[in-house]
């Protein structure tokens, strides 16, 4: 909050703009402090016990058993990018679906958007190339 009450010292009439900063440090602070003091709790209050097998490494309830190498298979990188393509085609379309209704920026919107749509198609255009919206 600016301070308008005048400086009684003779000096200059200057607000007082560090009092939000002073703030915003104080709740840094307190906030690293909670987080320390959580950290510095959970490991003084947990129980510590290794055995063999706490120390494996668990995923998805299966033992692990053999060598820590498998093979992924792509199609699910290429079903991220195919969700890609279709997500942010839908969240740069309804912004721009409003801006376009807005005076004065008609023939511009519509020409980048559709360079944007192109875009787009290719991508799409290397999904459906490669096979990918063939369901198997």
């Amino acid at each position: 909050m600016l301070s308008a009450l005048p400086d009684t010292t003779g000096g200059p009439n200057v607000p007082d703009y560090f009092h939000g900063y002073s703030v915003v440090g104080l709740v840094a602070v307190v906030g690293v402090l909670f987080t320390a003091v959580a950290f510095v709790g959970g490991r003084l209050l947990r129980p510590e016990v290794p055995t063999p097998e706490k120390l494996l490494p668990y995923e998805c309830g299966v033992d692990p058993v053999g060598e820590g190498w498998a093979h992924t298979q792509v199609r699910y990188y290429v079903y991220a990018f195919l969700y890609v393509i279709f997500a942010v085609d839908s969240v740069f379309l309804f912004p721009w679906a409003t801006v376009f209704a807005a005076d004065g920026f008609g023939a511009a919107t519509l020409v980048e958007m559709f360079v944007f749509l192109g875009f787009l198609s290719v991508g799409l255009l290397y999904a459906w190339r490669k096979g990918v919206l063939t369901w198997t």
